[in-house]
């Protein structure tokens, strides 16, 4: 497999912002999940020519299975840490192949 692309996940934190709220955050530092991962472009279905039409891309990764690549939700957040992009994650797929998980991310959307 072709796993040349370097990906960070980021679970989301919250923390007090003083005046009794809380303020969601990302944790990028130690307690986020780096792996090597390949990109695959996804194309095709309509959902995905509409997103295209308004600058975003949607995109299937593929990454090692792993107890840490299984905790990922659709909570978190992931990064391309060669090109700096941040993607939303819409679906992820750990029960297709036990080898690999697959997730499939949008870029172009607020985070």
């Amino acid at each position: 497999m072709n796993l040349i692309e370097r990906v960070a996940f980021d679970r989301p934190t919250e923390t007090q912002d003083g005046y009794g709220g809380t303020e969601t955050g990302w944790s990028e530092a130690p307690a986020s999940y780096e792996t090597r991962a390949q990109f695959i472009y996804q194309r095709g279905s309509e959902a995905v020519e509409a997103a295209r039409l308004t600058g975003r891309s949607i995109y299937k990764v593929r990454i090692r299975s792993s107890v840490a690549a299984r905790e990922i939700t659709a909570a978190w957040r992931m990064r391309d840490l060669r090109r700096g992009t941040i993607y939303n994650i819409r679906e992820i797929d750990t029960i297709t192949d036990r080898q690999w998980v697959y997730v499939t991310v949008e870029s172009g959307v607020a985070v």
